[in-house]
């Protein structure tokens, strides 16, 4: 906190008001926000992918959350349930990746645009070969009723670079072929999704109710459901081995520093992000039993030596104990 501008610090602390006829209203406080500075959003942006998969699902006949496709060049079948609960759980790159080829960049681009999510941008995928191709592949559906239905590859439109504070971050970065570059790495063709367009996604997820009809997200109950229920879910109870998998392991408010169990009356619904140095996480924090409800969000840059690219990254000395201990405190404050 005492060097901000060198953390590349932002947060947003919302607090749930509730009238006497229920009706949400939110109380947001912010620190240094400002959608102009750029932040690299690694993979907050499976979020909204994970949602616009069921959306774009839901405008087809004969399908549910538990179908499942194939992709152009791979024949093994996929479930949309369980590509959406890895993004989820352990923030799973190829699960991401399945779900954006079924999508693509203009789906997304344009639903986020008409509900009010704006600015972002999604012009990449996440750790993928060719990750900037605009071409996403075939998909065939196998629908409930045993039909099948092809969805022919698609050409998006190629990214405008961006013009925004920050673009260019850093003294160096290491290539491709990991050599050393002594100029600033150019973020301008990457990923754009905001902070508070991030928490504004979540706040149409959790509460769909507080926003007009076409602000919201065209999903059903059910679906909305288990979007909720995938975002708190321990990996643990997805599969996955908890050794390896931790609670804390994508759950960076209040347990991203340590490895121990989080307590069962604590629910974390979030999405958080690690790339390039920058740490994020966006949650929805309820606690009923001592009737502790926010939501927060927040995004810092630890990248000491200034060089992107190299895997040296002060994440588990600076990153995750701030991050938890944000958490933590916005925890106590709300529960007195």
């Amino acid at each position: 906190m005492e060097n901000p501008k060198q953390y590349e610090l932002q947060i947003i602390y919302t607090q749930i008001v509730r009238d006497k006829k229920g009706a949400i209203s939110f109380k947001d406080y912010t620190y240094h926000l400002n959608a102009k500075t750029y932040f690299y959003p690694a993979s907050t942006v499976k979020f909204p992918i994970a949602v616009l998969a069921l959306e774009k699902l839901n405008t087809i006949p004969n399908t549910s959350i538990n179908t499942s496709y194939t992709i152009e060049g791979n024949t093994d079948k996929i479930k949309f349930s369980e590509e959406i609960s890895k993004v989820f759980a352990v923030s799973d790159n190829v699960a991401s990746t399945n779900l954006l080829e079924f999508i693509g960049f203009d789906f997304v681009n344009q639903k986020m645009k008409e509900k009010g999510l704006f600015p972002f941008r999604l012009s990449h995928r996440l750790s993928a070969p060719d990750s900037r191709n605009p071409l996403v592949k075939s998909t065939t559906i196998y629908k409930d009723d045993q039909t099948i239905e092809v969805f022919p590859s698609k050409l998006n439109e190629s990214p405008v670079p961006l013009a925004l504070l920050g673009i260019k971050k850093g003294v160096g970065y290491r290539d491709m072929e990991d050599k050393l570059v002594n100029t600033p790495f150019d973020f301008s063709k990457n990923n754009y999704y905001p902070l508070e367009t991030l928490h504004n996604t979540l706040k149409r997820i959790v509460f769909p109710q507080a926003f007009k009809e076409e602000e919201r997200f065209k999903i059903t109950e059910k679906d909305r459901a288990f979007i909720l229920f995938s975002m708190q879910n321990l990996p643990k109870n997805a599969g996955f081995d908890p050794i390896t998998y931790y609670d804390g392991y994508c759950k960076f408010f209040m347990f991203g520093d340590t490895t121990a169990n989080i307590p069962s009356n604590i629910k974390i619904y979030n999405k958080v992000g690690t790339a390039y140095g920058t740490m994020i996480d966006c949650a929805y924090i309820l606690d009923q039993e001592n009737k502790v409800e926010f939501m927060l969000s927040a995004t810092i840059l630890a990248n000491k030596d200034g060089v992107f690219n190299d895997d040296i990254y002060e994440y588990e000395s600076v990153s995750l104990p701030f991050l938890a201990e944000l958490g933590r405190q916005l925890y106590d404050k709300s529960r007195q």
